[in-house]
Protein backbone atom coordinates (compact mmCIF):
# COMPACT_ATOMS: atom_id res chain seq x y z
CA UNK A 1 0.00 0.00 0.00
CA UNK A 2 1.14 3.76 -1.22
CA UNK A 3 0.51 5.28 2.31
CA UNK A 4 2.69 8.53 3.86
CA UNK A 5 4.81 6.33 5.71
CA UNK A 6 5.86 3.91 2.86
CA UNK A 7 9.81 4.85 3.36
CA UNK A 8 10.26 4.94 7.03
CA UNK A 9 13.34 2.97 8.05
CA UNK A 10 15.07 2.43 10.72
CA UNK A 11 18.20 4.18 11.50
CA UNK A 12 21.35 2.23 11.53
CA UNK A 13 23.55 4.63 14.49
CA UNK A 14 22.06 4.50 18.06
CA UNK A 15 21.16 7.77 19.18
CA UNK A 16 23.86 8.40 21.07
CA UNK A 17 26.01 8.58 17.65
CA UNK A 18 23.96 11.18 15.92
CA UNK A 19 25.95 14.73 15.84
CA UNK A 20 24.61 17.59 17.03
CA UNK A 21 24.54 19.70 14.53
CA UNK A 22 22.02 22.65 16.22
CA UNK A 23 22.91 26.26 16.27
CA UNK A 24 22.07 28.42 18.93
CA UNK A 25 19.32 31.21 18.55
CA UNK A 26 21.99 33.38 18.73
CA UNK A 27 24.64 32.49 16.38
CA UNK A 28 24.44 34.05 12.58
CA UNK A 29 22.75 31.42 10.55
CA UNK A 30 24.46 31.14 7.28
CA UNK A 31 23.28 30.74 3.72
CA UNK A 32 24.40 29.74 0.35
CA UNK A 33 22.12 28.97 -3.02
CA UNK A 34 22.44 26.70 -5.56
CA UNK A 35 20.62 27.93 -8.38
CA UNK A 36 19.92 31.66 -9.31
CA UNK A 37 16.89 31.63 -11.49
CA UNK A 38 13.12 33.02 -9.90
CA UNK A 39 13.01 29.81 -7.40
CA UNK A 40 15.82 29.83 -5.90
CA UNK A 41 15.99 33.66 -5.17
CA UNK A 42 12.24 33.95 -4.45
CA UNK A 43 13.34 30.86 -1.46
CA UNK A 44 16.58 32.90 -0.56
CA UNK A 45 14.26 35.89 -0.17
CA UNK A 46 12.37 33.99 2.12
CA UNK A 47 15.12 32.38 4.21
CA UNK A 48 16.09 36.29 5.01
CA UNK A 49 12.73 37.06 5.51
CA UNK A 50 12.58 34.60 8.82
CA UNK A 51 11.66 36.80 12.29
CA UNK A 52 13.52 37.31 14.66
CA UNK A 53 17.11 35.38 13.27
CA UNK A 54 20.11 36.42 12.37
CA UNK A 55 20.27 34.96 8.96
CA UNK A 56 22.66 36.01 6.32
CA UNK A 57 23.63 34.62 2.50
CA UNK A 58 27.46 34.48 1.95
CA UNK A 59 27.78 32.35 -1.39
CA UNK A 60 25.31 31.96 -4.36
CA UNK A 61 26.23 29.68 -7.39
CA UNK A 62 25.08 28.56 -11.45
CA UNK A 63 25.80 27.64 -14.41
CA UNK A 64 25.25 30.54 -16.21
CA UNK A 65 27.64 33.46 -16.24
CA UNK A 66 26.04 36.64 -14.86
CA UNK A 67 23.20 34.88 -12.57
CA UNK A 68 24.94 34.80 -9.13
CA UNK A 69 26.28 38.52 -9.62
CA UNK A 70 23.02 39.82 -10.28
CA UNK A 71 21.24 37.51 -7.34
CA UNK A 72 24.08 39.09 -4.97
CA UNK A 73 23.55 42.41 -6.22
CA UNK A 74 19.45 42.23 -6.27
CA UNK A 75 19.32 40.69 -2.79
CA UNK A 76 21.62 42.91 -1.34
CA UNK A 77 19.64 46.25 -2.25
CA UNK A 78 16.57 44.39 -0.24
CA UNK A 79 18.17 43.22 2.74
CA UNK A 80 21.57 45.20 2.86
CA UNK A 81 24.14 43.51 5.60
CA UNK A 82 22.10 40.30 5.33
CA UNK A 83 23.50 39.79 2.16
CA UNK A 84 27.64 39.09 2.55
CA UNK A 85 28.56 37.71 -1.22
CA UNK A 86 31.23 39.50 -2.47
CA UNK A 87 32.42 38.22 -5.95
CA UNK A 88 34.43 35.69 -4.79
CA UNK A 89 31.69 33.75 -3.39
CA UNK A 90 29.70 34.11 -6.55
CA UNK A 91 30.32 30.89 -7.78
CA UNK A 92 29.99 29.73 -11.63
CA UNK A 93 30.12 26.19 -13.25
CA UNK A 94 28.84 22.79 -12.77
CA UNK A 95 31.38 22.57 -9.59
CA UNK A 96 30.21 26.14 -7.78
CA UNK A 97 27.50 23.92 -5.28
CA UNK A 98 30.61 22.79 -3.85
CA UNK A 99 32.19 25.75 -3.54
CA UNK A 100 29.18 27.15 -2.39
CA UNK A 101 28.77 25.39 0.70
CA UNK A 102 32.42 24.90 0.99
CA UNK A 103 31.65 28.70 2.18
CA UNK A 104 29.05 27.28 5.15
CA UNK A 105 29.69 25.31 8.72
CA UNK A 106 28.03 21.88 9.46
CA UNK A 107 24.91 23.28 10.48
CA UNK A 108 24.33 25.73 7.88
CA UNK A 109 21.38 26.23 5.54
CA UNK A 110 22.28 25.17 1.84
CA UNK A 111 18.72 26.19 -0.68
CA UNK A 112 19.28 23.69 -3.70
CA UNK A 113 17.44 24.93 -6.63
CA UNK A 114 18.81 24.22 -9.63
CA UNK A 115 16.44 21.70 -12.44
CA UNK A 116 15.66 18.71 -10.47
CA UNK A 117 17.91 16.32 -12.99
CA UNK A 118 20.62 17.66 -10.57
CA UNK A 119 19.18 17.55 -6.68
CA UNK A 120 20.53 14.25 -6.00
CA UNK A 121 24.00 15.34 -6.77
CA UNK A 122 23.83 18.41 -4.92
CA UNK A 123 22.12 16.32 -1.60
CA UNK A 124 24.81 14.19 -1.96
CA UNK A 125 27.28 16.87 -0.91
CA UNK A 126 25.51 18.56 1.35
CA UNK A 127 25.07 15.46 3.23
CA UNK A 128 28.78 14.96 3.56
CA UNK A 129 29.21 18.62 5.00
CA UNK A 130 26.66 18.29 7.46
CA UNK A 131 24.45 21.13 5.81
CA UNK A 132 21.06 21.58 6.68
CA UNK A 133 19.09 21.56 3.51
CA UNK A 134 15.78 23.64 1.92
CA UNK A 135 15.15 21.77 -1.61
CA UNK A 136 12.67 22.90 -3.98
CA UNK A 137 10.40 19.92 -5.73
CA UNK A 138 9.85 18.20 -8.19
CA UNK A 139 13.55 16.20 -5.40
CA UNK A 140 12.61 13.75 -8.48
CA UNK A 141 11.88 12.65 -11.89
CA UNK A 142 11.78 8.78 -12.67
CA UNK A 143 12.28 5.47 -10.34
CA UNK A 144 15.64 5.48 -10.19
CA UNK A 145 16.91 8.75 -8.92
CA UNK A 146 13.56 8.24 -6.21
CA UNK A 147 15.80 5.26 -4.83
CA UNK A 148 18.72 7.10 -4.68
CA UNK A 149 17.00 9.84 -2.60
CA UNK A 150 15.38 7.68 -0.47
CA UNK A 151 19.02 6.04 0.52
CA UNK A 152 20.94 9.90 1.15
CA UNK A 153 17.56 10.47 3.32
CA UNK A 154 18.80 7.55 5.32
CA UNK A 155 22.22 8.99 5.99
CA UNK A 156 21.14 12.86 6.31
CA UNK A 157 18.28 11.40 8.87
CA UNK A 158 21.62 9.45 10.67
CA UNK A 159 23.55 12.94 10.67
CA UNK A 160 20.58 14.97 12.58
CA UNK A 161 20.16 17.38 9.27
CA UNK A 162 17.09 19.15 8.86
CA UNK A 163 15.01 19.10 5.49
CA UNK A 164 12.08 21.39 4.02
CA UNK A 165 10.84 20.76 0.83
CA UNK A 166 9.41 23.23 -1.34
CA UNK A 167 5.73 21.63 -1.64
CA UNK A 168 4.93 24.74 0.55
CA UNK A 169 0.71 23.96 0.15
CA UNK A 170 1.73 21.91 3.48
CA UNK A 171 2.68 24.53 5.46
CA UNK A 172 -0.58 26.50 4.08
CA UNK A 173 -1.95 27.42 7.20
CA UNK A 174 -5.59 27.39 5.68
CA UNK A 175 -5.39 23.89 4.17
CA UNK A 176 -3.53 22.34 7.83
CA UNK A 177 -7.10 23.14 9.28
CA UNK A 178 -8.72 21.93 6.52
CA UNK A 179 -6.99 18.25 6.72
CA UNK A 180 -7.71 18.32 10.63
CA UNK A 181 -11.71 18.62 9.41
CA UNK A 182 -11.29 16.47 6.95
CA UNK A 183 -9.52 13.77 9.14
CA UNK A 184 -12.28 14.44 11.96
CA UNK A 185 -14.98 13.26 9.34
CA UNK A 186 -16.36 16.91 8.15
CA UNK A 187 -17.15 15.75 4.96
CA UNK A 188 -17.30 12.32 5.34
CA UNK A 189 -15.05 9.50 3.96
CA UNK A 190 -13.42 10.79 0.69
CA UNK A 191 -14.83 9.26 -2.34
CA UNK A 192 -13.16 11.04 -4.95
CA UNK A 193 -10.78 14.06 -5.66
CA UNK A 194 -10.23 16.40 -8.74
CA UNK A 195 -7.43 19.09 -10.11
CA UNK A 196 -6.95 21.92 -12.45
CA UNK A 197 -4.12 23.60 -13.77
CA UNK A 198 -5.06 24.95 -16.96
CA UNK A 199 -3.87 28.40 -18.11
CA UNK A 200 -1.89 29.34 -20.99
CA UNK A 201 2.12 28.87 -22.07
CA UNK A 202 4.13 29.80 -19.03
CA UNK A 203 7.72 29.43 -17.84
CA UNK A 204 9.55 27.43 -20.30
CA UNK A 205 6.47 25.19 -21.63
CA UNK A 206 7.54 25.99 -24.81
CA UNK A 207 10.85 25.55 -27.25
CA UNK A 208 11.78 26.58 -30.39
CA UNK A 209 15.07 24.85 -32.22
CA UNK A 210 17.94 26.26 -30.40
CA UNK A 211 19.93 29.36 -31.36
CA UNK A 212 23.31 30.14 -32.34
CA UNK A 213 25.34 30.89 -29.21
CA UNK A 214 24.52 28.25 -27.21
CA UNK A 215 25.45 24.75 -26.69
CA UNK A 216 22.34 22.32 -26.36
CA UNK A 217 23.54 20.98 -23.55
CA UNK A 218 23.22 24.82 -21.68
CA UNK A 219 19.69 25.23 -24.09
CA UNK A 220 18.20 22.49 -22.29
CA UNK A 221 19.56 23.34 -18.76
CA UNK A 222 18.04 27.14 -19.75
CA UNK A 223 14.63 25.75 -20.77
CA UNK A 224 14.35 22.78 -17.97
CA UNK A 225 10.52 22.84 -18.71
CA UNK A 226 10.83 21.85 -22.08
CA UNK A 227 12.58 18.64 -21.27
CA UNK A 228 11.80 15.49 -19.33
CA UNK A 229 15.35 14.33 -18.46
CA UNK A 230 16.12 17.97 -16.72
CA UNK A 231 12.91 18.80 -15.15
CA UNK A 232 9.99 16.16 -15.81
CA UNK A 233 8.70 18.30 -18.26
CA UNK A 234 5.99 20.51 -17.64
CA UNK A 235 3.67 18.48 -15.84
CA UNK A 236 6.17 17.38 -13.14
CA UNK A 237 7.33 21.26 -12.49
CA UNK A 238 3.85 22.58 -13.13
CA UNK A 239 1.00 20.17 -11.50
CA UNK A 240 2.76 19.04 -8.52
CA UNK A 241 1.32 21.47 -5.66
CA UNK A 242 -2.24 20.11 -6.58
CA UNK A 243 -1.41 16.32 -6.58
CA UNK A 244 0.84 16.66 -3.23
CA UNK A 245 -2.17 18.63 -1.79
CA UNK A 246 -4.61 16.23 -2.52
CA UNK A 247 -2.81 13.26 -1.64
CA UNK A 248 -1.81 14.70 1.62
CA UNK A 249 -5.78 15.53 1.99
CA UNK A 250 -6.81 11.74 1.57
CA UNK A 251 -3.56 11.00 3.79
CA UNK A 252 -2.36 8.32 0.91
CA UNK A 253 -0.49 8.46 -2.30
CA UNK A 254 -2.68 6.34 -5.21
CA UNK A 255 -1.26 2.75 -6.50
CA UNK A 256 -2.00 3.43 -10.22
CA UNK A 257 -2.49 6.04 -13.16
CA UNK A 258 -3.88 6.38 -16.20
CA UNK A 259 -2.89 9.03 -18.42
CA UNK A 260 -3.85 10.58 -21.81
CA UNK A 261 -2.79 13.68 -23.37
CA UNK A 262 -2.00 15.80 -26.94
CA UNK A 263 0.52 17.56 -28.53
CA UNK A 264 -1.89 20.02 -30.33
CA UNK A 265 0.64 22.89 -31.39
CA UNK A 266 3.50 22.35 -33.15
CA UNK A 267 4.50 25.66 -34.54
CA UNK A 268 3.42 29.25 -33.48
CA UNK A 269 4.64 32.76 -34.24
CA UNK A 270 7.95 32.12 -32.85
CA UNK A 271 8.62 28.88 -35.24
CA UNK A 272 8.45 25.26 -34.90
CA UNK A 273 7.98 23.97 -31.06
CA UNK A 274 10.69 21.23 -30.23
CA UNK A 275 10.03 20.97 -26.81
CA UNK A 276 8.90 17.18 -25.35
CA UNK A 277 5.42 18.47 -23.24
CA UNK A 278 2.22 17.63 -24.14
CA UNK A 279 -0.41 20.35 -24.37
CA UNK A 280 -2.91 18.83 -22.65
CA UNK A 281 -3.01 16.16 -19.83
CA UNK A 282 -5.45 14.07 -17.90
CA UNK A 283 -4.94 11.83 -15.66
CA UNK A 284 -7.03 9.47 -13.39
CA UNK A 285 -5.13 8.45 -10.11
CA UNK A 286 -6.76 5.36 -8.24
CA UNK A 287 -5.60 4.89 -4.23
CA UNK A 288 -5.47 0.71 -2.82
CA UNK A 289 -9.52 1.67 -1.78
CA UNK A 290 -10.69 2.09 -5.16
CA UNK A 291 -11.02 5.88 -4.53
CA UNK A 292 -9.74 8.55 -7.49
CA UNK A 293 -8.60 11.33 -7.88
CA UNK A 294 -8.75 13.15 -11.36
CA UNK A 295 -6.42 15.75 -12.81
CA UNK A 296 -6.45 17.90 -15.83
CA UNK A 297 -3.64 19.72 -16.90
CA UNK A 298 -3.72 22.27 -19.86
CA UNK A 299 -1.11 25.01 -21.35
CA UNK A 300 -3.61 26.66 -24.34
CA UNK A 301 -3.76 30.45 -25.02
CA UNK A 302 -7.43 31.25 -25.24
CA UNK A 303 -8.69 28.53 -23.83
CA UNK A 304 -11.00 28.33 -21.10
CA UNK A 305 -8.60 28.52 -17.78
CA UNK A 306 -9.28 26.72 -14.04
CA UNK A 307 -6.47 26.19 -11.54
CA UNK A 308 -7.71 24.78 -8.37
CA UNK A 309 -8.86 21.43 -6.22
CA UNK A 310 -11.71 19.87 -4.99
CA UNK A 311 -12.38 16.94 -1.98
CA UNK A 312 -15.30 15.21 -2.39
CA UNK A 313 -16.75 13.00 0.32
CA UNK A 314 -20.04 10.90 1.39
CA UNK A 315 -21.29 14.35 3.28
CA UNK A 316 -20.40 16.54 1.44
CA UNK A 317 -17.59 18.41 -0.18
CA UNK A 318 -14.14 20.67 0.24
CA UNK A 319 -13.01 23.33 -1.79
CA UNK A 320 -9.06 22.81 -1.32
CA UNK A 321 -7.40 25.53 -3.42
CA UNK A 322 -9.23 28.11 -4.37
CA UNK A 323 -7.24 29.31 -6.84
CA UNK A 324 -4.10 28.40 -8.27
CA UNK A 325 -0.96 25.82 -6.30
CA UNK A 326 -2.56 26.92 -3.00
CA UNK A 327 -4.97 29.50 -2.81
CA UNK A 328 -7.19 30.77 0.23
CA UNK A 329 -10.29 30.35 1.57
CA UNK A 330 -10.54 26.42 1.91
CA UNK A 331 -13.70 25.58 2.88
CA UNK A 332 -16.21 22.43 3.52
CA UNK A 333 -20.10 22.29 2.49
CA UNK A 334 -22.73 20.16 3.50
CA UNK A 335 -23.51 19.74 -0.06
CA UNK A 336 -21.82 18.78 -3.28
CA UNK A 337 -23.28 22.23 -4.60
CA UNK A 338 -20.41 25.26 -3.93
CA UNK A 339 -23.04 27.70 -2.33
CA UNK A 340 -23.89 30.04 1.15
CA UNK A 341 -26.46 28.31 2.02
CA UNK A 342 -24.26 24.72 2.24
CA UNK A 343 -20.81 26.63 3.80
CA UNK A 344 -19.45 24.80 6.94
CA UNK A 345 -16.52 26.00 7.22
CA UNK A 346 -14.29 28.62 5.47
CA UNK A 347 -10.85 29.36 6.36
CA UNK A 348 -9.60 32.48 8.21
CA UNK A 349 -5.87 32.91 8.10
CA UNK A 350 -4.05 36.07 9.92
CA UNK A 351 -2.66 37.99 8.20
CA UNK A 352 1.12 37.01 9.12
CA UNK A 353 0.61 33.65 8.09
CA UNK A 354 -1.18 33.92 4.58
CA UNK A 355 2.18 32.88 2.84
CA UNK A 356 3.06 29.24 2.63
CA UNK A 357 6.09 29.96 0.88
CA UNK A 358 7.29 32.22 4.28
CA UNK A 359 5.83 29.61 6.33
CA UNK A 360 7.71 26.54 5.51
CA UNK A 361 11.27 28.58 6.13
CA UNK A 362 9.96 29.55 9.41
CA UNK A 363 9.09 26.28 10.66
CA UNK A 364 12.58 24.93 9.13
CA UNK A 365 14.75 27.55 11.09
CA UNK A 366 12.84 27.13 13.67
CA UNK A 367 13.52 23.07 13.80
CA UNK A 368 17.25 23.96 13.07
CA UNK A 369 17.51 26.14 16.19
CA UNK A 370 15.48 24.34 18.14
CA UNK A 371 16.84 21.04 17.17
CA UNK A 372 13.89 19.39 16.54
CA UNK A 373 13.99 16.82 13.94
CA UNK A 374 12.77 17.96 10.32
CA UNK A 375 12.81 16.40 6.80
CA UNK A 376 10.34 16.15 4.51
CA UNK A 377 12.08 14.36 1.93
CA UNK A 378 9.90 10.96 1.93
CA UNK A 379 6.89 12.99 1.53
CA UNK A 380 9.02 15.00 -1.58
CA UNK A 381 10.06 11.91 -3.00
CA UNK A 382 6.42 10.39 -2.89
CA UNK A 383 4.78 13.15 -4.27
CA UNK A 384 7.53 13.74 -7.08
CA UNK A 385 7.10 9.76 -7.87
CA UNK A 386 3.49 9.88 -8.06
CA UNK A 387 3.17 13.17 -10.20
CA UNK A 388 5.82 11.29 -12.47
CA UNK A 389 3.58 8.36 -12.44
CA UNK A 390 0.90 10.34 -14.56
CA UNK A 391 3.31 11.78 -16.52
CA UNK A 392 4.63 8.46 -17.75
CA UNK A 393 0.80 6.90 -18.43
CA UNK A 394 0.29 9.81 -20.67
CA UNK A 395 3.72 9.62 -22.22
CA UNK A 396 3.37 5.76 -22.69
CA UNK A 397 -0.06 5.23 -22.94
CA UNK A 398 -0.18 2.59 -20.46
CA UNK A 399 -1.55 2.38 -17.33
CA UNK A 400 1.15 2.55 -14.48
CA UNK A 401 1.76 1.26 -10.91
CA UNK A 402 3.54 2.62 -8.12
CA UNK A 403 5.77 -0.25 -8.05
CA UNK A 404 6.36 -0.02 -11.98
CA UNK A 405 7.84 3.20 -11.70
CA UNK A 406 9.49 3.33 -8.09
CA UNK A 407 11.26 -0.27 -9.72
CA UNK A 408 11.90 0.98 -13.01
CA UNK A 409 14.86 1.26 -15.11
CA UNK A 410 14.49 4.56 -17.14
CA UNK A 411 17.40 7.06 -15.57
CA UNK A 412 16.61 9.94 -17.71
CA UNK A 413 20.52 11.39 -17.28
CA UNK A 414 22.14 8.76 -15.31
CA UNK A 415 25.58 10.57 -15.76
CA UNK A 416 24.22 14.29 -14.88
CA UNK A 417 27.16 14.12 -11.60
CA UNK A 418 29.72 13.83 -13.91
CA UNK A 419 28.20 16.90 -16.43
CA UNK A 420 30.42 19.95 -17.33
CA UNK A 421 30.05 22.60 -20.38
CA UNK A 422 31.40 19.91 -22.37
CA UNK A 423 29.67 17.38 -22.05
CA UNK A 424 27.05 15.91 -24.65
CA UNK A 425 23.21 16.99 -24.04
CA UNK A 426 20.99 14.28 -23.10
CA UNK A 427 18.94 14.91 -25.98
CA UNK A 428 20.49 14.82 -29.20
CA UNK A 429 18.17 16.21 -31.92
CA UNK A 430 17.36 14.08 -35.26
CA UNK A 431 17.97 14.95 -38.86
CA UNK A 432 14.89 17.06 -39.07
CA UNK A 433 15.48 19.13 -36.00
CA UNK A 434 13.54 18.04 -33.74
CA UNK A 435 14.14 16.37 -30.19
CA UNK A 436 12.43 12.55 -29.20
CA UNK A 437 9.05 13.19 -28.15
CA UNK A 438 6.36 10.94 -26.35
CA UNK A 439 4.59 8.69 -28.30
CA UNK A 440 2.00 6.97 -27.01
CA UNK A 441 1.71 3.53 -27.67
CA UNK A 442 4.81 3.10 -29.94
CA UNK A 443 7.91 3.13 -27.01
CA UNK A 444 5.61 0.84 -24.70
CA UNK A 445 7.01 2.05 -20.88
CA UNK A 446 9.63 4.48 -22.35
CA UNK A 447 8.77 7.94 -22.35
CA UNK A 448 10.61 8.44 -25.93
Amino acid sequence: MADTGRFTAASALAAGAIPNLRISGRDTIKVALVGCGGRGTGAAVNALSVPDKDIQLVAVADVFEGKPARTATDLGRRFGDKVDVPAERQFVGFDGYRKAMDCLRPGDVIILATPPAFRWVHYTYAIEKGLNVFMEKPVTIDGPTCKKMLSLNEKAKAKNLKVGVGLMSRHNVGMQELKRRIDDGEIGDITFMRGYRMHGPAAFFRSVQKPDGISDLMYQIQRFHSFLWASGGNFSDFNIHIIDHLCWMKGKYPVMAMGNGGRHYREGNEGRYIDQNFDSYSVEYTFDDGTKLFFDGRCMTGADEQYQSFAHGTKGMAIVSKQGDCGLPSGTFSSHNVGKENLIWRSDVPRELVNPYQNEWNVLIDRIVNDVPHNEVESGVNTSLVTSMGRMSAHTGQPVTYEQILNGDHEFAPGVDGMTYDSPAPLQVDETGYYPVPMPGQKQMREY
